[in-house]
């Protein structure tokens, strides 16, 4: 196999290059390659329709690159010295025609020559932007823009930066929040591709990927999918994608064939087709167990977590466990997923619906900001107050009475006038209904 070999250019001399080229064939081919990273047959066949200069980016059929001011004035002040009659891009200098890709190569290389870069081809300047780009940006950004799979990113290109080392990890602060009308253009996009059926099958069937490539149509059914292990139920847009797929492939052997060889898909593959769908429609950090997760919880088990916390008013992780039959690992992911989409909200070990309780970083505004007004609360006026039980007060009392924004006084809580730390929450902030002062139990009256 040939090495994979980049020669970065002279940053001094290709800007040298460039300002002898301010408007010839040249010019252009060596903007769009190393101010764009465009390849040459991206070169030889980008039309003016395909520069958005509102958006500031050239629009390519797989992939989307914005380009900096320099590049965009550039472009405009070739367009404006145009007669409008070629929608190519790049043309010659003598009959103002398209290009051939060898005369785009020529021209390159004459160019570079004359200023020593003659180790440098136009594939290198492509290169040397791609490095730059991983300089500045993470992979899933440059994997978008210059429509390399993360795996060429690391193999090619990582020798070459400072870390040696591009880390493809999607590493994350909080959880993934997973925009459907992004997903949806996606799956439209992309219709019966391997991409695309990949994609319906784990979003809305669930399948992981082993099951997805070694799928068979003799086991695809009208409404169901019959695996080895276990049958699925197929409805929506999976089903529709399968049967648009039968109507174009046939229903014999494997479902998903490459479309030269004929032959199945294998894991590692798939996953790089699926990963590069995800990359360009601007899905950096959203991955197929995602999408399986949240396929559980819409399939298996998010109504009945929403249900029995509505009519319970809470649950646990414990309770999960008994109503799905899953495990305590499983039950807190698909908890967690809910939290994070914003379905639940957790305060301790249990469980509530956003709307019914106070969440743990607004619970000690909200206390102090009753005291300021009712003078007083007993536990389960604050129990009332937040929407949870009086049991989970007791740690949010302490550590208000431990810093002193508080004060009890027996069964009562009372606000700390002297304490500067803490103040009330500030005007237009919505509380909740404050519950009446004194309308505790009646061991609490008494005191």
């Amino acid at each position: 196999m040939q090495e994979y070999v980049v020669n970065r250019p002279d940053e001094g001399a290709m800007e040298q290059i460039l300002r002898e080229n301010s408007g010839n064939a040249a010019g252009a081919i060596l903007r769009l390659a190393w101010l764009a990273g465009l390849l040459r047959d991206e070169i030889q066949h980008l039309t003016w329709e395909q520069v958005d200069f509102l958006d500031g980016s050239l629009v390519l059929p797989d992939r989307k690159v914005p380009i900096g001011r320099e590049l965009s004035d550039w472009l405009q002040a070739l367009r404006d010295g145009r007669d409008r009659s070629q929608e190519a891009v790049v043309l010659s200098d003598r009959d103002q025609k398209p290009l051939t890709p060898q005369s785009i190569s020529r021209l390159a290389r004459s160019a570079l020559d004359k200023h020593g870069q003659s180790q440098v081809r136009l594939i290198d300047l492509r290169h040397d932007f791609i490095l730059r780009q991983l300089e500045e940006h993470d992979w899933q950004y440059v994997s978008r823009i210059t429509g390399v799979e993360a795996a060429g990113l690391n193999v090619h290109f990582a020798g070459h930066l400072e870390e040696k080392k591009i880390s493809t990890r999607i590493h994350r602060e909080t959880g993934v929040q997973i925009d459907e009308f992004a997903l949806w253009k996606l799956l439209r996009t992309e219709g019966i591709s391997p991409a695309g059926i990949a994609l319906w099958l784990t979003w809305q069937v669930g399948l992981q990927l082993e099951e997805i490539v070694s799928l068979t149509w003799d086991q695809v059914g009208e409404d169901r999918l019959c695996l080895p292990q276990r049958e699925v139920p197929l409805a929506g847009g999976a089903k529709k994608a399968l049967e648009d797929l039968a109507k174009q492939a046939g229903r014999e052997g494997p479902v998903l064939t490459a479309p030269r060889s004929r032959q199945p898909y294998d894991r590692t593959r798939l996953s790089k087709l699926v990963r590069a769908s995800l990359v360009r429609a601007g899905l950096d950090d959203l991955t197929l167990r995602d999408l399986r997760v949240d396929c559980a919880l819409r399939s298996g088990g998010e109504g009945q977590i929403l249900s029995q916390v509505r009519r319970q008013g809470w649950t646990t992780r414990n309770e999960v466990m008994a109503l799905l039959s899953i495990s305590r690992t499983t039950a807190y992911n698909r908890l967690k997923q809910l939290v994070r989409r914003g379905r639940l909200t957790q305060v301790g070990t249990r469980y509530y619906l956003p709307e019914k309780v106070v969440p743990p970083e607004r619970q000690e505004a909200v206390i102090l900001e009753y005291l300021e007004r009712e003078g007083f609360a007993y536990r389960q006026d604050v129990a009332r107050l937040l929407g949870i039980d009086v049991g989970q007060c007791r740690p949010v009392l302490q550590r208000m009475l431990a810093r002193g924004a508080i004060l009890q006084d027996r069964q009562r809580y009372l606000l700390n006038k002297k304490s500067p730390s803490d103040k009330s929450p500030s005007d237009g902030e919505t509380l909740p209904p404050a519950v009446p002062a004194g309308r505790g139990s009646s061991a609490e009256r008494k005191v």
